[in-house]
């Protein structure tokens, strides 16, 4: 449970100066990248959400780069000016390995951005909280299943260590902003209800269009089973839950993470073993 009070001075430095604290320089061309064989060329290249991925990352650059000149705290400004350079980097990071492995992905045009680019920022986020929830479970079953070689995983590793920041950073950033805008802790809850439910809308929409290339805003998981010979929905939200409790641990306690998702994957895991529970006995009582 964190001591610092949301959106305190010291709430502000702590979340702000971690984030930049935390940093790290790399170039992703100058990366391990391993040499792959034909057979491991061939499934990096099956993925089909490569030019989703690449144009995602694009897109989120962009938006935190437009949206930091109006950032009035020099504080909160230079850290989110740092997030926008390490979004750039993780398109730089994709596109070098499209690159290098010739995999089919082209760059699509940037969309332009909506006149309120606060929001674009927000949605943006809760975007990426969304997806880097999933993501952690799909990247923690293509990583047992062996499906590539495991020095790519630590360069994935990488990138998703930055999104496990991004996010952290994100939950900070809009508890800060909301308790000095005066909202209570029920507003700002319903609030993040309604921007995850727009989050989720954009994620299922792509769901619809399955393997078809979709507008490359919302990629994260939801082809995990691509990587899976069966894929078990139960097993997938029970990685999802423990990875995500993994990866915070390596943050400051005082710092705030994410709740909402682990809380409704935690509600979702207990229905299924209480439905497993109870199946014997309904069985039983159809005799």
């Amino acid at each position: 449970m964190s001591r610092i009070e949301a959106g305190s001075e010291a709430h502000k430095d702590l979340f702000c100066r971690q984030f930049i604290a935390t940093h790290q320089v790399f170039d992703p061309e100058t990366l391990p990248w391993p040499e792959l064989n034909a057979a491991e060329l061939a499934r990096l290249r099956t993925i089909p959400f490569w030019q989703e991925v690449y144009h995602t990352e694009r897109r989120a650059g962009a938006i935190v780069d437009a949206f930091t000149p109006q950032i009035a705290d020099p504080v909160v400004r230079e850290a989110v000016a740092l997030q926008g350079l390490e979004e750039a980097r993780h398109a730089k990071l994709i596109r070098t390995m499209i690159d290098r492995y010739g995999i089919d992905a082209t760059e699509q045009e940037m969309e332009r951005f909506p006149a309120d680019l606060e929001t674009a920022f927000i949605d943006f986020g809760f975007g990426e909280c969304l997806d880097a929830f999933l993501g952690f479970g799909a990247f923690k079953n293509a990583r047992q299943s062996q499906f590539l070689p495991e020095k790519l995983f630590e360069i994935f590793d990488v990138l998703m260590f930055e999104e496990t920041r991004h996010i952290v950073f994100f939950i900070n950033y809009m508890a800060w902003r909301e308790r000095r805008r005066g909202l209570g802790p029920m507003r700002r809850a319903l609030k993040s209800t309604r921007f995850y439910g727009r989050a989720l809308g954009r994620l299922l929409a792509m769901v619809r269009r399955g393997r078809q290339p979709n507008d490359g805003r919302d990629f994260a998981v939801t082809q995990a089973n691509v990587f899976l010979d069966s894929f078990s929905f139960r097993q997938f939200v029970e990685d999802c839950y423990r990875e995500n409790a993994r990866r915070m641990q390596e943050f400051d306690p005082d710092l705030m993470q994410p709740r909402l998702l682990p809380a409704m994957a935690d509600l979702a895991l207990r229905g299924m073993r209480l439905w497993d529970r109870r199946r014997p006995h309904l069985r039983a009582g159809t005799r």
